[in-house]
């Protein structure tokens, strides 16, 4: 039968997502209108529950289209309007710098990452060792790039291993190692493949936890990290500190945890590399690195620098984020060669789709903000006191965090305890406390799903997840024993107290070397 034009329109919406969905949204749309006529409130959180329902709905359809359709009918029925998103655009322009230019200058500096991991794997032969290098390297890598970038790196260096594995187990040679993966071949061993594939969903599951137990520490390890610390005022170190309280006991939690799962073979950890491909990989790497030109030996010394610049840099608070990644890419490009604008292009491909999606989020904001949705929520959260508030704080991002995307619960809450602070409902000292609460809430307990931690949903969308047999469900699985010691861990550290006694001795101990290093950079100006 021919296709009608209504039947076209349906086809091409939102295009290869489920029908229930398109109708879903589109039901979405015709009832908004309606529900804000009669009461904007109630419209206002109709809208929020339903952009969180395209966020946990993101396998089925990128939360850009619907979630940004959303946004654009809320501006035009009057639920906010183009001035107040982009005011919550300027004030958190150093967060979309941040995707913009820090992820595309460590897209030039991946062949170095690339390395580093692949000695990893082929030198050293014990699996526990192996992950937890994995996802102690991952956390570090994390606290001073974007987590979304490391993962992207690990997700590149397992697609790598598994083709010059299935190539080379059917017959090839290493130059042709590069070709893209297939299924099939009759030359591989079933049970080795399907080994190889529980090792590599292994190390990346437990490189995904590492990014969430570095990005949780610093400023730049997570979008909403920046977005707090710029409400906050809190510079890198600072910011650092702060969270260390929390962090510091986490950190050593999850790896304790990386460490037990894998000794104890349990929730499909512990996974060995056969020995078959174990030579296959050592021998593919000594044929790297007796091919490496000097060309190429300098590229990665080049890119070795830049890394120290980059964690000096913000270390230091040479200048913002953003202008950071943008010193990367130009020094990374103009020393290795890289001129082409093409070549330049694909470096913020990764990046510019989450970008985009975050300035919906600011516009989902601009709502809750114009319409005083959480206004409630926020005084009955108030009522409390003490380590009890931080308490619901914590647990409140924590839940939302686990079915929504944690950047966007992350900006709602820093910006109603903002207003509480403005407002003098609040204090100083009781803000920085929340800030801390808010961050871990929105970092730790989201990784007990892909929806919460960009890094896991990108890792599920990528194509190393159907090779490896990595689905939805199986993630869970193997996230959960992380996400109980975390939660539990992180809520302990903030409930009995600790948070504020070393909040305070960490800040204190900070302001006194930072006026002990200006004291001495004057006193060496003045000597000159």
């Amino acid at each position: 039968m021919p296709v009608t034009m209504s039947q076209a329109f349906i086809d091409n919406f939102l295009g290869n997502s489920p029908k229930w969905f398109k109708i879903a949204i589109i039901s979405f749309l015709i009832i908004n209108p309606i529900v804000f006529y009669i009461d904007p409130f109630t419209a206002g959180w109709l809208l929020v529950l339903e952009f969180i329902f395209t966020l946990a709905m993101a396998l089925k359809c990128y939360p850009l289209q619907p979630g940004g359709l959303l946004a654009i009918e809320a501006v035009i029925i009057g639920m906010t309007s183009p001035s107040q998103v982009l005011h919550e655009i300027e004030a958190n322009l150093e967060v979309l710098l941040l995707l913009i230019f820090m992820v595309a200058g460590i897209y030039f500096m991946k062949q170095l990452l690339l390395f580093a991991f692949t000695k990893m794997i082929t030198k050293i032969r014990s699996k526990v060792v192996v992950s937890l290098m994995f996802c102690i390297a991952s956390a570090v890598l994390s606290a001073f790039l974007d987590a979304l970038t490391v993962i992207a790196v690990i997700i590149a260096v397992a697609v790598g291993f598994y083709s010059i594995y299935h190539k080379v187990a059917s017959g090839k040679s290493f130059a042709d190692a590069h070709d893209h993966t297939s299924e099939g071949g009759n030359q591989l061993c079933e049970d080795e493949l399907e080994a190889f594939r529980g090792f590599l969903r292994n190390l990346l599951m437990h490189a995904g936890i590492g990014t969430a137990l570095g990005g949780v520490c610093t400023m730049v390890g997570e979008p909403q990290n920046l977005i707090i610390a710029a409400q906050a005022n809190w510079q890198f170190a600072e910011f650092a500190l702060r969270m260390s309280p929390v962090t510091v006991p986490v950190f050593v939690a999850g790896i304790a945890t990386c460490f037990l799962v894998e000794k104890f073979k349990v929730f499909n950890y512990g996974v060995q590399l056969p020995e078959a491909v174990h030579k296959i990989l050592s021998d593919y790497d000594a044929h790297e690195d007796a091919h490496r030109t000097k060309h190429d030996k300098m590229k990665l010394f080049v890119q070795a620098i830049i890394g120290v610049w980059l964690v000096v840099g913000l270390a230091l608070h040479l200048a913002s984020v953003g202008l950071i990644g943008l010193s990367v890419i130009i020094l990374a490009t103009a020393f290795n060669g890289v001129t082409n604008e093409h070549a330049l292009g694909k470096a913020f491909e990764e990046a510019l789709p989450f970008t985009a999606l975050l300035a919906v989020f600011f516009a989902i904001v601009g709502v809750i903000i114009d319409q005083q949705l959480f206004a409630p929520v926020i005084q009955w959260a108030l009522s409390y006191e003490g380590n009890t508030q931080l308490v619901i704080f914590y647990v409140a991002n924590g839940l939302l965090s686990m079915v929504s995307d944690n950047v966007f619960v992350g900006t709602v809450y820093i910006n109603e305890i903002k207003a509480a602070l403005l407002d003098g409902q609040i204090t100083r000292d009781q803000f920085d406390l929340l800030a801390v609460a808010v961050n871990t809430g929105t970092n730790l307990p989201s990784v007990a799903t892909p929806n919460g931690q960009a890094a896991f949903l990108f890792l599920l969308t990528s194509a190393i997840a159907p090779l490896i047999r990595l689905s939805y469900g199986r993630m869970v699985w193997m996230a959960l024993p992380y996400t109980i010691v975390l939660s539990i861990v992180g809520v302990l550290a903030i409930q009995f107290g600790f948070l504020e006694d070393m909040t305070q001795y960490f800040y204190d101990t900070h302001m006194i070397l930072h006026h002990t290093v200006k004291e001495a950079a004057q006193g060496a100006m003045s000597s000159h």
